[in-house]
């Protein structure tokens, strides 16, 4: 077994964020030239977005499944799409809203997969990955923030 698989789905997403978070201290320092990798541009605003969008897309998907409805489909074009936020300077208020957001996002997913039995966890209702396998997804949304790097 891994340590991915070992680590609980909760942790796995909490320090997702944590390591998100780190990375994005310094992007104050930011110079405004997009990143590109894998043949997408990014840039500390997307990067947030991604990983704040990724958490909502998939916790409603979680909490639609538990309450035994079909997940309402995503029509975001994720990382395809730059908008004009996403290239603006990256400022120190924007590092205190990005925690506050993601911290309260992450607790949000600790709770609720702390809530559920390994059962739910490992057979989860609905069509989708297991609920463990779908937040050890969401943990790779590490990828977003690891595109722009560190830049302290």
């Amino acid at each position: 077994m891994s340590d991915t698989e070992q680590e609980t789905p909760a942790r796995a997403v909490t320090t997702m964020v944590g390591h998100v978070l780190a990375l994005a201290a310094g992007w104050t320092a930011w110079d405004g030239t997009p990143v590109l990798t894998d043949d997408r541009v990014h840039t500390p605003h997307k990067a947030i977005r991604r990983v704040a969008d990724h958490l909502v897309d998939h916790l409603a998907e979680l909490e639609a499944r538990l309450a035994g409805e079909a997940p309402q489909p995503d029509h975001w074009h994720a990382s395809a799409s730059t908008t004009a936020a996403d290239l603006a300077p990256f400022t120190a208020d924007d590092l205190d809203e990005a925690r506050s957001r993601l911290t309260r996002l992450a607790r949000i997913w600790a709770v609720r997969l702390d809530a559920l039995t390994g059962e739910q966890l490992d057979a989860s209702p609905g069509e989708g990955w297991a609920f463990r396998e779908l937040a050890h997804h969401v943990a790779e949304s590490t990828y977003y923030a690891d595109a722009v790097g560190d830049l302290s």
